[in-house]
């Protein structure tokens, strides 16, 4: 008998022990970015408090130290403009190769300034540059390993998901808005070294902040099925909010773009409006999950919500507006909890349902309004069954969340991060050059166009070349007679312009 010698496949071995360095390291960079943010706004909101009670003097010590905030963000603005806003677009524009960033310029000062702009109370979540910091180490790691820009792909997607996943505690959300909102593909590659960094960076948070879920808002009563009707109609109504706030976010920006002065300088609107804010309302600072774990636990009247959603509506687009380091994800959850608690207090007056469902209408508010703004539903029901750490709310999650997508796709909302990231490039002043050659990753989706195609029928440009074909674990020659099949993945040659007309031009088609 002979015996068959074993092979072992080690083709994604470095993947995984990539993809645990950085998860290891941005479970360490984001845990205390996170930790410092939440020490920092705990003892404003206390300052805020004491002028409540009287000592009135704390305003002119406030009004110094945010002017001081003001002034140290305007700085690193202007030393760094990539460390803007959430930084997921410039997350998504590193990946599809269209921004050069420095990671290391990026990764210091992300850190100093988004800790100033979100730990002052500013109306900003922290999971946004959570993930650019993550990209961010993930590059590093690419760039000290001389790896090219397509091998990089994979370290910067796997930092990605990890920052969300140490943000939130929630790994599988993160692996899942990677490869749903931020790469676009799911590579075998990618996939397995976000999860490996994710997972990793979840351990490394997990052991700084405990196994208690970010918002453990306790057990939840199953939604009776006869009701379901209402979740329809709450699907619907977040569906036109969600459109809604799409289009003032954008409008906000155009306001700011007018303003006569350099665009790091936008801050000091957000950093003078937060004071008589905090005086009036300290506990509505900050991304807004205590203020979400709240809602449970004090008792609020319908004018009261509607008030308190309507401050959080307009200050966050104030905040996000002036590109100050922040994220919209966290407000965007605790706006959709605000709906979800007013829409349950309006259907319960109307006695169409029982108080004992208002904490339901909470918890699917979140994912409804997460899954229309950014249209990535597997991501907003994986991340808000995570975070709340109840699976007996899924059904209800996925079938608000459906509805309110649709509603948004039906108006011709486009996703969130995908409308600033075209906003980002249109101003962008250094782009790669348009000899720069790169390769990039398009996957065939069932039912897409380019199912069942053969290669010479695709229509890619006279510059643009075809250099391979993976289907599952097997490299295919990309012959003239090959046919595409839904889940193959093409690896195409082009330059810089034509990349982004041949992926506009797929993107349409699929």
């Amino acid at each position: 008998m002979f015996k068959k010698r074993i092979r072992l496949n080690t083709s994604k071995l470095s993947v995984v022990l990539y993809g645990a360095l950085i998860g290891f390291l941005t479970g360490i960079v984001v845990s205390v970015f996170r930790w410092t943010i939440e020490k920092l706004l705990q003892f404003v909101q206390a300052l805020y408090v004491d002028i409540s009670h009287g000592n009135i003097t704390v305003i002119f010590f406030l009004m110094i130290v945010n002017f001081i905030g003001f002034l140290i963000v305007a700085w690193l603005l202007n030393k760094e403009p990539n460390i803007s806003g959430s930084g997921i677009p410039q997350v998504e524009g590193l990946l599809l190769g269209e921004l050069k960033i420095n990671w290391w310029s990026t990764l210091c000062r992300k850190f100093i300034s988004g800790i100033v702009a979100i730990g002052s109370g500013l109306m900003l979540g922290r999971e946004g540059p959570s993930i650019q910091l993550g990209a961010s180490i993930g590059q590093g790691v690419a760039s000290y390993k001389h790896l090219s820009h397509n091998q990089s792909k994979g370290l910067i997607a796997s930092g990605a998901a990890a920052g969300l996943s140490a943000a939130f505690n929630a790994p599988l959300a993160g692996v899942m808005f990677v490869l749903e909102e931020v790469y676009h593909s799911i590579s075998p590659f990618v996939w397995v070294s976000a999860l490996t960094g994710a997972s990793v960076s979840d351990f490394v948070s997990t052991v700084l902040f405990g196994q208690t879920p970010v918002l453990s808002v306790g057990h939840l009563s199953v939604f009776p099925v006869q009701l379901y009707g209402l979740l329809l109609v709450f699907g619907i109504i977040l569906g036109l909010f969600g459109f809604l706030y799409q289009k003032v976010l954008l409008f906000s920006l155009n306001c700011y773009s007018k303003i006569k002065v350099p665009k790091y300088l936008y801050g000091m609107v957000p950093f003078t409006l937060v004071i008589p804010i905090g005086i009036l309302w300290p506990n509505l600072l900050g991304g807004g999950n205590n203020l979400i774990l709240s809602l449970k636990e004090t008792p609020m009247t319908m004018k009261m919500i509607i008030v308190i959603l309507l401050v959080r509506f307009v200050f966050s687009m104030i905040s996000y507006g002036s590109g100050l380091p922040g994220g919209i994800f966290l407000p965007i959850l605790t706006l959709g909890a605000l709906s979800g608690s007013l829409m349950a207090h309006i259907f319960v007056y109307l006695h169409l349902m029982s108080a004992n469902y208002a904490l339901n209408f909470i918890v699917i508010g979140m994912a409804g309004y997460f899954a229309c703004i950014g249209k990535a539903p597997f991501t907003a029901i994986i991340l808000i069954f995570e975070m709340v750490g109840s699976v007996t709310h899924i059904l209800p999650l996925a079938l608000v969340s459906l509805v309110a997508y649709l509603v948004i796709d039906l108006l011709n909302g486009a996703p969130i991060y995908e409308s600033l990231l075209e906003r980002l490039l249109k101003r962008k002043s250094v782009y790669l050059t348009m000899s720069s050659m790169t390769t990039t990753e398009v996957p065939v989706l069932a039912g897409g166009i380019l199912e069942d195609q053969q290669i010479r029928d695709l229509q890619l440009g006279s510059n643009s070349l075809i250099t391979l074909v993976k289907r599952s674990e097997h490299v295919l020659i990309p012959k003239g007679d090959l046919v595409l099949r839904a889940g193959d993945i093409i690896y195409i040659r082009a330059s810089q312009n034509d990349t982004r007309l041949i992926r506009n031009q797929i993107s349409v088609k699929n």
